[in-house]
């Protein structure tokens, strides 16, 4: 395997992190998560557009330009030979000391990772997945801004150790108000007498790049989608629910604690779509990244 590291290629053992970088030390850094579908990068614009804007919430330099990263995402596809994958692309706060001043860090790190990726076999995306409702709150948005997708992944971490030890793949996370947030690493949908809703941003979740992409199929099919919170006892009485993320793409919920939705299996919405996602990925129609 080879690793774009700071504008080189180099083999995966050689590509080594100083152990003073601020992304080790302190998780001081940002970033994304990207699809590689027939050997192109999956909504590229939003990725990267939304790398930069979480590199200005934290006032972070970036050392190059979205051109740059672009054409170094696509050298390490073609390095690596792959033609459907995952891409993470990286980006460190750099060298400093051990004081966490994320000044005296003169130059950004960034590096590029391009491999296979299967979070879910086909099976599951006709059966579905369990999740659990973790303890584990969503940090709130006034501690750190949900729409950074920085290297400080503890709190979803902690949610997905509940899950883990709760024998299921994924965890449902509230906030402090007691609404639906997130998943520990996925956007979450439920549908109700054939609307779709989906936790708005002020719940604390992250801004995906799949769940914009799946706001956006919804209205090409005609089914209603609208942002709205979330209470557990909504998903618990909903229709279907489903999960959205780079790796989960489009995901059906099928049991939630020790609670059966629908049929137990992906429900008619869901099922469409995702034929819909799948059908959407050799478009290349890029959907803009909403903040």
């Amino acid at each position: 395997m080879q690793i774009w590291l700071n504008g080189n290629m180099v083999a995966r053992d050689d590509a080594n992190i100083n152990v003073f970088d601020h992304g080790l030390l302190y998780g001081d850094g940002i970033f994304e998560g990207i699809r590689i579908y027939n050997g192109g990068i999956f909504q590229c614009d939003a990725h990267l557009d939304r790398l930069f804007r979480s590199a200005e919430m934290i006032r972070l330099v970036i050392g190059y330009t979205k051109d740059e990263l672009r054409a170094a995402m696509e050298h390490c596809i073609q390095a690596n030979g792959l033609t459907d994958g995952y891409i993470r692309l990286v980006v460190t706060r750099g060298v400093g000391n051990l004081g966490i001043d994320p000044f005296l860090c003169k130059k950004s790190s960034t590096f590029i990772i391009a491999d296979s990726i299967q979070l879910y076999s086909e099976e599951m995306y006709a059966t579905g997945i369990a999740v659990i409702i973790s303890k584990t709150l969503r940090t709130h948005s006034s501690m750190l801004p949900p729409e950074t997708k920085s290297l400080n992944y503890l709190n979803n971490i902690l949610a997905k150790i509940e899950a883990v030890d709760a024998g299921v793949p994924e965890t449902l996370m509230c906030n402090q108000e007691g609404y639906i947030a997130e998943a520990s690493a996925d956007n979450v949908f439920i549908v109700k007498d054939g609307a779709i809703l989906t936790p708005p941003p002020n719940a604390g979740i992250l801004l995906g790049i799949t769940r914009s992409v799946v706001i956006y199929l919804a209205g090409t099919l005609g089914i209603k989608c609208s942002e709205e919170n979330i209470m557990p006892q909504d998903v618990l009485e909903a229709d279907e629910c489903f999960l959205t993320g780079t790796g989960a793409e489009v995901i059906a919920v099928t049991k939630v604690d020790d609670q059966t939705l629908g049929n137990g299996t992906a429900g008619p919405i869901t099922q469409k779509i995702l034929a819909a996602f799948r059908e959407f990925i050799l478009t290349d129609k890029q959907i803009p990244y909403t903040e």
